[in-house]
């Protein structure tokens, strides 16, 4: 049961729990770590309506400034799941923003080197993973539904009490409490894809402390979650179709049609193809279904960058081989070129299904999976099955779909780009008009994200807006 009476007073006041000087008043101690970063921990509690509780640790990752720095930026890369340790690692912000800023990347609670979610066996997240995710047979079905009712118990066995406090509401009051101790008066900070979610929860719960917030491959918060889902699978649709029309204008084009509709139909016979005989894998014993094969080709159409990857894993699964596809869903879904899992899996399950309310019944699945197909042929039914898990999930989050609208803070600068795979543009219209101070700058172009993608338009936009909080003029397309 909601806390609801806390909540709505949390919400009316800005704040999200009674701050205890145990974890407000602590000091970030460094020490060198990953080849020229600076590394430390910060203590927050694991339940914030009891701060002088137990506590839980995040992981923190800092990348010095290489000039005069004028506070620190926090970036997110999204998942949920996704390592900001990693992140950092990469240094994904141009040489200006380098010079300026002290950037710090920190792994959200429950995902890699911060207090670790786990829920199942790295077999048995492998063995969820392999199973059929577009059922069309009452035993593929049933298997889809064991297989979500496993990882769901496995979580309510195995997680413990930091399974009711992964959501992002709680992730955003460690991002506060992060600001706080690394000095900054008010928060600048960089969120791609479900980093922009956290981005805008943080302005919902604290507008008064934000200072710059970028917001890249928006997602739409008030729609509902198997609403997202479809507006994501005809996101992929839309990538796909860009990749396509892009694959003929090369040399190394796999499809054997010379007409989009004709290529988008081979890749929907590939998949059927994988459903009925698997393809050929010649890196391990992993069964290539049509699921692996999915996630295989969604991958690359993230990144405009990877699509000449794309054309010769499709090149060689045309001819049965998927060890390509394969090794792309690796990539996405965090397995290890050993063999070993990152938690990336349990932990994006996990604050999805305690962010939002997801239905309880197989048959909504069902019928939003038929409805899904019609908009979305090729990733409609695979996008909505795979959020079932979420249909047994033992707890909530107090703050499960939370209103924003950032009432009071400064300008927030939310990026879209119009052929986005994973995040729609659309989503970025709804963010952008939805926070009171939300500023649109759009992208006419491909792959997830649009900062240091391609374009230079955007680059100096988002540069001067953390630099000097120049806010482009609403409208601004590049």
């Amino acid at each position: 049961m909601r806390r609801l009476l806390l909540a709505l007073a949390l919400l009316a006041t800005g704040c999200s729990a009674p701050e205890a000087a145990s974890f407000r008043d602590q000091a970030l101690s460094w020490t060198p770590c990953h080849e020229g970063l600076e590394c430390a921990t910060l203590a927050v509690p694991l339940d914030y309506d009891q701060p002088d509780g137990e506590k839980i640790e995040i992981a923190v990752a800092k990348l010095p400034a290489t000039g005069d720095p004028i506070g620190s930026l926090l970036i997110n890369p999204g998942g949920p799941g996704g390592s900001g340790i990693d992140y950092v690692r990469d240094s994904p912000v141009s040489d200006t923003l380098r010079q300026r800023f002290d950037l710090v990347g920190f792994d959200p609670r429950g995902v890699g080197e911060s207090t670790p979610l786990r829920c199942l066996s790295e077999a048995d997240v492998e063995s969820y993973l392999s199973l059929d995710m577009t059922p069309d047979t009452p035993e593929e079905e049933a298997a889809m539904v064991a297989g979500a009712k496993k990882f769901a118990d496995g979580c309510r066995q195995n997680a413990g009490s930091l399974l009711a406090h992964v959501g992002t509401a709680d992730a955003a009051r460690d991002m506060d409490v992060l600001r706080e101790a690394l000095g900054d008066a008010k928060l600048t900070y960089l969120g791609k894809s479900y980093g922009t979610y956290l981005g805008a929860v943080y302005a919902q719960l604290f507008p008064d402390r934000v200072r710059a917030l970028v917001l890249d491959g928006a997602i739409d918060p008030r729609i509902s979650a198997l609403e997202l889902n479809e507006v994501q699978a005809k996101g992929f649709e839309v990538a796909m179709r860009a990749f396509v029309e892009d694959c003929f204008t090369t040399a190394d084009c796999p499809f054997s049609s010379r007409t989009v509709e004709g290529a988008l139909d081979e890749i929907s016979r590939l998949l059927q193809r994988a459903d009925l005989l698997p393809l050929r894998n010649q890196t391990d014993s992993r069964v290539i279904n049509d699921t692996w094969a999915a996630f295989g080709v969604i991958t690359p159409l993230y990144d405009r960058g990877s699509w000449e990857i794309l054309r010769g894993a499709l090149k060689e699964a045309f001819a049965g081989d998927g060890t390509q596809l394969l090794r792309m869903a690796d990539v996405l879904l965090g397995r290890r070129i050993d063999g070993s899992w990152t938690n990336q899996t349990e932990s994006n399950k996990a604050v999805n299904c305690v962010d939002h309310a997801y239905p309880g019944e197989v048959a909504d699945y069902e019928s939003a999976a038929k409805k899904a197909a019609k908009v979305a042929p090729r990733f409609g039914k695979f996008v909505m099955w795979d959020s079932l898990a979420c249909a047994y999930w033992p707890t909530r989050s107090a703050d499960a779909d939370l209103k924003i609208n950032g009432a009071g803070a400064a300008p927030i600068l939310v990026v879209g780009t119009t052929r986005d795979p994973a995040t729609p543009y659309e989503w970025a219209e709804a963010l952008a008009s939805e926070l009171e101070s939300g500023v649109l700058l759009s992208y006419d172009g491909d792959g997830h994200t649009a900062y240091l993608t391609g374009s230079s338009c955007v680059d100096r936009a988002v540069d001067g807006y953390l630099v000097d909080l120049a806010v482009p003029k609403e409208g601004t397309r590049c």
